[in-house]
């Protein structure tokens, strides 16, 4: 049996598949936010509840909004920020009493939509995650793109191309030392903040979703969001120019996206055109967790 746990900035999640794949079990929780010690008991708690109830010991893996460092071993680049630092993957072999396979989520996402989800059958594929953070993973013939720094795929902390001054100083210092990061436009909590910024509304990036079909000011504010996810895109398909881009996330479920991303995608990608596909992942929440399982083959 395989545990996955997928270790979000909102819900932690936990899945049990069989030898086959076969979903056995599923749970999530809520993340407590800024406690490391709370994260490490939360994601200790759902795997020994797992095995409780399955009566069987399974592999963990774990996918993480960071990853880990190869010269520590200990996490870095998470923008949940009490993981900076902290020995995550000894901790929990300790408190489960055995060997954690760690890796980033956006890569256990990709694997997982490369392997049979909206990006099988394609050579290579970049999935993407627009969710409390971005990310994103690289998959070239069914396996990860290997990375000695581990930060493959990482374009959300790039700087967003095609701004102005203004619209880079309207967003502050990214939790990473930088300014102007794609993360700080592009996440689910960038389109709030956006929205607040330019309507004076609070509204969350789920609740804007639902309002874009009768306030023209949150499908203003939109517009104007999905303009620099295709600066952002085109940045991607101009380095890689991968066959197939996936989206996941939160802001991933709004299906308007996917309707607006061919009307100006081109206009930014060298050339002047651009035939990519960008598709909406086939496992939705799950991906991720399902990549995390698979981190033991």
């Amino acid at each position: 049996m395989r545990l996955g746990i997928d270790l979000g900035g909102t819900k932690t999640e936990i899945i049990a598949l069989d030898s086959n794949g076969v979903e056995l079990y599923r749970q999530r929780m809520m993340t407590v936010k800024g406690d490391y010690y709370a994260t490490l008991s939360g994601i200790t708690q759902l795997v020994l509840e797992a095995e409780s109830v399955l009566g069987q010991q399974g592999t963990v893996g774990v996918g993480i909004p960071g990853t880990i460092s190869e010269v520590t071993g200990r996490v870095k680049n998470a923008n949940s920020t009490c993981l900076i630092g902290q020995p995550l993957r000894e901790d929990l072999a300790q408190q489960l009493s055995r060997e954690i396979r760690v890796a980033n989520d956006a890569d256990c996402f990709v694997s997982s939509e490369a392997g049979d989800g909206a990006g099988a059958g394609y050579d290579s594929v970049f999935g993407v995650i627009l969710g409390t953070g971005v990310g994103a993973g690289v998959s070239v013939h069914g396996r990860l793109l290997p990375s000695p720094n581990g930060v493959a795929g990482e374009w959300g902390h790039n700087p967003m191309p095609w701004i102005d001054d203004v619209q880079r100083a309207a967003v502050g210092r990214c939790y990473c030392g930088q300014q102007g990061c794609i993360e700080q436009f592009l996440s689910g909590p960038a389109l709030a903040a956006r929205c607040f910024r330019e309507t004076g509304r609070q509204l969350s990036a789920k609740e804007l979703a639902i309002a874009l079909n009768s306030d023209p000011a949150a499908d203003s504010v939109f517009k104007r969001y999905v303009l620099d996810l295709c600066k952002g895109l085109a940045h991607v398909i101009n380095l890689l120019d991968p066959q197939v881009i996936v989206l996941g996330g939160g802001v991933s479920n709004i299906d308007r996206l996917y309707d607006l991303i061919p009307d100006s995608l081109g206009d930014y990608v060298f050339g002047g055109e651009c035939s990519t596909p960008i598709v909406k992942n086939r496992h939705g929440d799950s991906s991720g967790v399902r990549g995390a399982a698979w981190l033991w083959p």
